[in-house]
């Protein structure tokens, strides 16, 4: 009884902290992303997209003055969300507050904690999250790739009428996940790789069985992610389909993330604003709204956190449109895959753009026993 009366009171703590917080709001919106700063990730603020505040320098700066508490600076931005609801927010908003009205931000007065964007490495935000949670095959168009018009129009009314659950399937992190301007690569003779632009969404709090209705209490905020596949396959022989989803999610760099997170209160409602886009040297090959979805983001919050309880710092991917490599959208170089070579820049309305350039690995070491996935062209035109 004793037991189950402290476990109440620790709550009802924990609830009054995250809603008792100071009458404090921001005078314009910020972005939260990861930099190298003096070669070292920090977690910063980011304003009008443009530049970039040190949090932890800032932070002391605001604390000389005994007007302002001391509030521990995050050590990373998984910290960072971990606490943004229990009061880090705010002084987050103090930190811009204080910037902004006192003319630190830009000309001559700026403080020494203000870069440019441009000036800085961007690395992924979260470095790294726990999970990443992809729902494939979650747009309309996406679902008949290539189809016509009238197709297109009979296959949606179809899958309307028969939504079923979503379809979710884990992405590495560590080793995947890569900032803007980092290269994307393609791995030894893996020559059908293809380009899937996506809304990450950024879970702010722990939850298990979160009902659609719930769903937006749990994110934290949201970035542009890319889920680049491997379309290879794998090579006949032992199991007896080609259909490998850790061939073809798994490689490194397949996870774009970034460039930075855009907190929940600046964005709205995705379902209302959501429009994603992803070009290739110049030529658009994706374009999508959120009414193109077959299961909507709070759907996606409840299924996945059905299956497994989701922590502050994981993402869920919310799928992709019609415009991949498999619907061999016309480019220059004629393939509907990537080439070496290429710059692929994808961007979501009100949040960034990611941009990355395609590489290829040139070779592999040569003490290989055979137990490694061979090229592509090894096995697919036999």
């Amino acid at each position: 009884m004793r037991r189950t009366l402290m476990f109440g009171l620790i709550v009802a703590l924990a609830a009054s902290t995250a809603t008792a917080q100071p009458a404090v709001t921001p005078v314009e919106p910020f972005k939260v992303g990861t930099f190298d700063i003096h070669g070292v990730p920090h977690v910063v603020l980011v304003l009008r997209d443009s530049y970039v505040i040190d949090i932890e320098v800032a932070n002391m700066v605001l604390e000389a003055n005994p007007a302002y508490p001391a509030v521990p600076r995050p050590d990373d931005m998984l910290d960072l969300i971990g606490r943004y609801e229990y009061g880090l927010k705010y002084r987050l908003y103090e930190i811009v507050n204080h910037t902004v009205n006192n003319n630190l931000l830009t000309g001559s007065g700026r403080a020494d904690y203000v870069y440019d964007v441009s000036e800085l490495r961007i690395r992924p935000p979260i470095m790294y999250p726990g999970k990443i949670m992809n729902a494939a095959v979650n747009f309309y168009t996406h679902a008949c790739e290539g189809c016509t018009q009238e197709e297109l129009q009979a296959r949606t009314r179809e899958r309307q009428e028969n939504r079923g659950v979503p379809y979710l399937f884990l992405k590495p992190s560590r080793g995947a996940v890569i900032g803007s301007g980092d290269d994307v690569v393609m791995p030894f003779g893996r020559d059908q790789i293809e380009w899937e632009v996506e809304m990450a969404i950024v879970f702010g709090r722990t939850g298990k069985y979160i009902s659609a209705s719930r769903a937006y209490d749990h994110v934290f905020g949201y970035m542009v992610a890319m889920d680049v596949s491997d379309r290879g396959g794998r090579p006949p022989g032992g199991n007896a389909t080609r259909s490998d989803w850790f061939v073809g999610k798994g490689h490194d760099t397949f996870a774009p993330h970034g460039p930075w997170i855009v907190p929940k209160e600046f964005y709205g409602d995705p379902m209302d604003r959501l429009h994603q886009t992803l070009v290739i040297d110049g030529v658009t090959v994706q374009e999508a709204r959120a009414g193109d979805m077959i299961h909507n983001i709070p759907e996606l919050i409840e299924y996945a956190s059905s299956l497994i309880t989701v922590f502050p710092g994981d993402v869920l991917q919310s799928g992709t449109s019609g415009g991949t490599g498999a619907g061999r959208v016309e480019r220059a170089t004629g393939s509907g895959y990537l080439q070496a070579g290429e710059t692929i820049s994808a961007s979501i309305d009100g949040i960034g753009t990611l941009t990355h350039t395609v590489v290829a690995e040139e070779s592999i070491p040569n003490d290989l026993s055979g137990a490694q996935l061979p090229p592509t062209a090894s096995y697919r035109d036999r």
